[in-house]
């Protein structure tokens, strides 16, 4: 589904949140219902919640205040939790069945982290997303610390042990800058 700005995630999930960040005083960690994301450009993508105490809506918080479990990786910074800001307000979320669940070992700031995939992101309608050379597809992945982190694919490693090998050192791939285009036909003669 597309979405502008504001948008859904696959299925709702159930989650902590940092009070320091949502409330007057601070109260520590409460559960909330995870119902969306907000992407503005420049600035981290938003997590939209509905509180359980109280049922208050609390849009664009920061994806380090949110955790999975009660005893979360504290000191987690925000450029642990995202590799980039936001760059378009259009975008579109999908959650792969064939990667759903899957493990992942993330490249985050702070060093390797293991987890799972929980769904994807991508910008659209902008001159970064036009560039081949600078599109990215955002990876939401919930952690093993507790914590989650949205890294682009560069950054994570899947492990599905039923068809991936495991390898010592894992070759690095090169950035893709090729436009490929089936109708490029120039220089074609025609003969009819």
């Amino acid at each position: 589904m597309r979405y502008c700005k504001l948008g859904s995630i696959p299925t709702h999930k159930y989650i902590l949140v940092d009070t320091q960040y949502t409330h007057e005083k601070s109260i520590g960690w409460q559960e909330a219902m995870w119902v969306g994301i907000t992407s503005i450009p420049g600035r981290a993508w938003g997590i939209n919640v509905i509180f359980r105490y109280g049922g208050m809506m609390y849009r664009n918080i920061p994806p380090n205040a949110i955790a999975f479990r009660h005893d979360p990786q504290q000191f987690w910074n925000i450029d642990d939790s995202q590799a980039w800001n936001c760059y378009s307000y259009d975008f579109i979320t999908l959650e792969d069945p064939v990667l759903s669940g899957m493990k992942i070992t993330a490249k985050t700031k702070s060093g390797l982290q293991s987890g799972e995939y929980m769904f994807s992101t991508t910008h659209m309608n902008d001159g970064w997303s036009d560039a081949v050379d600078q599109d990215k597809m955002f990876i939401w992945c919930k952690l093993d610390n507790g914590r989650m982190t949205i890294q682009p694919n560069n950054h994570l490693v899947f492990h599905d042990s039923s068809y991936i090998i495991d390898v010592q050192t894992i070759p690095k791939l090169i950035l893709q800058e090729t436009v490929y285009s089936v109708d490029e036909r120039q220089n074609y003669k025609y003969d009819f």
